[in-house]
């Protein structure tokens, strides 16, 4: 009797085990920081709020080369190929410890769902907004200074109350799609409703020697449902933000895959139906594209060039970022990082390096109509 049950606890012992095998949790994270020189950055308060100077200063900063995050991604086997799958995800400065304020603790990813090899994955929860799916055809990967620079933060929000799901490949293509109930009284308002749901698709097709990508992707005012918004006080940068808030976005991209070089490229189209209160300026259409080159120099150095440019309606303006950095890997986790930048904005463009709300006041960094603004930052970052 002893020896049967021996036998039996030593048998579940083992497939206890094997149940443990089958299921993993993985905590993951990247610390960034650095020091930030920037010029043209606007001084002192005058009438409505506005700078009344400009100047230059020097930063300690965190996330410039990439965000700071930690979290933790888990996979349990559900048998017949079946998984269920979890993230949880914040970001934090590096610089001061702080988590992201009103986001909350996991503000990046906070998903479950399901996953198959030859089905895809269907997640439930907060994700990344689609429109981060540029970060791939990015020479500087959506650093601080670059595709989300001249659309003022447009490409790198996140999406809460969402569905999504990413296929599995197939002939080289697959599908993303991502879609963000409002939880508003009225399913799919269009502007009837206050209704502010978030959508999107991309489509990718894959080779050895090329990549290509095309996105549509939404997002709706909460207050009325529209692709427009209420522009509050422009001088202090409204919380409403016209087309860089709220609008349809279209994008074509394209990686090219050349030994050492990697060439990128991209088109967008942003579309607003219009913003009340605005001043003439204020643009409700935007183009925007950009073009780069990486060089993988050795092993551990890579060399990058780019530049970005954009043209409002309205008499916006444009502006256009000219940017040169690089990273040297000091291990597979560690790495050093520099990037020198500057904008040019015409006439009645006020774009800088950040990307930051329209406005003059000294609280948005920008640069005043019609100047330039130069950066240089440099910095260390660390995952685990």
């Amino acid at each position: 009797m002893m020896k049967k049950a021996l036998l039996a606890s030593a048998a579940l012992l083992t497939f206890s085990g094997m149940a443990h095998a089958q299921s993993s949790v993985t905590l993951y994270g990247r610390l960034d920081a650095g020091l930030e020189y920037m010029n043209g950055v606007p001084t002192g308060v005058g009438p409505n709020g506005a700078a009344t100077g400009t100047s230059h200063r020097f930063k300690a900063e965190s996330g410039d080369w990439g965000t700071s995050l930690w979290g933790m991604k888990g996979v349990e086997d559900l048998g017949s190929g079946y998984r269920a799958v979890f993230q949880l995800e914040g970001s934090f400065n590096t610089m001061t410890g702080q988590g992201s304020g009103g986001g909350g603790l996991f503000n990046r990813w906070a998903t479950v769902g399901i996953a198959k090899n030859n089905f895809g994955t269907l997640l439930l929860g907060r994700e990344l907004f689609i429109s981060n799916g540029v970060w791939d055809f990015d020479p500087f990967g959506q650093s601080n200074w670059s595709s989300a620079s001249l659309v003022r933060g447009r490409n790198w929000p996140q999406s809460s109350n969402n569905i999504s799901y990413q296929s599995s490949k197939f002939a080289g293509f697959d599908f993303y799609g991502q879609y963000s109930l409002s939880n508003a009284t009225n399913w799919n308002g269009n502007g009837t409703t206050p209704q502010g749901r978030e959508a999107g698709a991309y489509i990718t097709y894959t080779t050895p020697l090329f990549q290509i990508r095309g996105m549509y992707d939404e997002i709706r005012n909460p207050a009325n449902g529209t692709l427009g918004g209420v522009y509050y006080d422009p001088i202090n940068a409204g919380t409403a933000n016209g087309v860089y808030g709220y609008s349809r976005e279209y994008t074509a991209m394209f990686n090219l895959f050349l030994g050492q070089f990697k060439v990128q490229g991209a088109y967008q189209a942003i579309r607003s139906s219009g913003i009340t209160g605005a001043l003439p300026e204020q643009p409700t259409t935007l183009d925007h594209e950009w073009g780069g080159v990486t060089w993988q120099a050795t092993p551990a150095a890579a060399l990058i060039v780019a530049v970005y440019h954009v043209n409002g309606n309205n008499g916006a303006g444009n502006a256009t970022i000219y940017t040169v950095g690089g990273s040297y890997n000091l291990s597979k986790r560690t790495l050093l990082d520099l990037q020198v930048a500057t904008v040019q904005n015409s006439k009645s463009a006020n774009y800088g390096l950040n990307a930051n709300n329209y406005g003059s006041a000294a609280s948005t960094d920008n640069p005043f109509p019609g100047h330039s603004q130069t950066g240089v930052y440099a910095g260390i970052q660390h995952s685990f």
